[in-house]
């Protein structure tokens, strides 16, 4: 099969058309409305299911079908009784750097909101992640992460209390965990493993996000290590799928 000249490189091959031919109607629609998408460009209104199923010319069902994939997708999103088009996913590097840092560098505000921090003995799982003895206090903290405003991700993170002591007074839970680390603590980080992997939110979860249940989230692990190699925090981070993408600099290995 020859390369189609108007194919966008990382767009699905022949635009999701198999050989044969035949698409379901819906996706007919979401094709359609795609194109519209393009031309209404980012905050633009989207016409009513009704509008858009008479000008395709099929059922309001069909329309919704289509329009729940945008959704989804992150091409569109809810506003008020509407439906409009949504900005541009963000882009959060796989790096020690953190995620204030990735959202600056995409001319967003980026912000926390504390939901909680606790401490509490810590339980035998944790301990190595974190390289404390079973019992040792550590910290919980629990925040949801925005850009503009918005909110995009939930953040929990486990850290030895004895390595972060003052956490509950000295440190302003709106800001750069990592950075207070550095500047305040003068801990840097060495290295880190991570898991990616995606799930659907809790109903706890999605209520603090702001999302329904069924939108699919990107779950990281984080296992951070220090610059001697001491473990430092495990993270478990919940990004919106409709919101992020991941990028990575590969490198050939020696």
């Amino acid at each position: 099969m020859d390369y189609p000249n108007d194919q966008a490189p990382g767009a699905p091959i022949r635009s999701g058309i198999p050989e044969h031919g035949r698409i379901p109607k819906y996706y007919a629609v979401k094709a359609k409305v795609a194109s519209l998408i393009d031309e209404l460009g980012e905050g633009g209104l989207l016409p009513t299911e009704r509008d858009l199923a008479v000008r395709y010319g099929v059922s309001r069902e069909t329309v919704r079908q289509a329009l729940r994939e945008l959704l989804l997708e992150g091409r569109l999103r809810r506003q008020g009784r509407g439906t409009v088009v949504a900005g541009p996913k963000l882009e959060q590097p796989l790096s020690l750097a953190s995620y204030t840092e990735g959202v600056r560098r995409q001319g967003r505000r980026p912000g926390r909101s504390l939901i909680s921090l606790d401490r509490f003995p810590c339980p035998d799982a944790l301990a190595p992640e974190i390289g404390v003895e079973r019992g040792e206090p550590v910290w919980h903290m629990e925040r949801v992460l925005l850009a503009d405003d918005e909110r995009v991700g939930l953040e929990s993170t486990y850290v030895s209390v004895a390595r972060v002591p003052g956490l509950d007074g000295e440190f302003d839970p709106d800001s750069s965990f990592y950075r207070y680390l550095s500047e305040q603590l003068g801990i840097g980080f060495g290295d880190a493993d991570e898991r990616i992997e995606t799930v659907l939110a809790t109903p706890r979860e999605a209520l603090l996000i702001g999302t329904p249940p069924a939108l699919p989230m990107l779950l990281i692990h984080r296992l951070s290590r220090d610059t001697a190699g001491r473990p430092l925090e495990r993270v478990r981070t919940l990004y919106r799928g409709d919101r992020f993408s991941f990028t990575a600099h590969l490198g050939q290995q020696g």
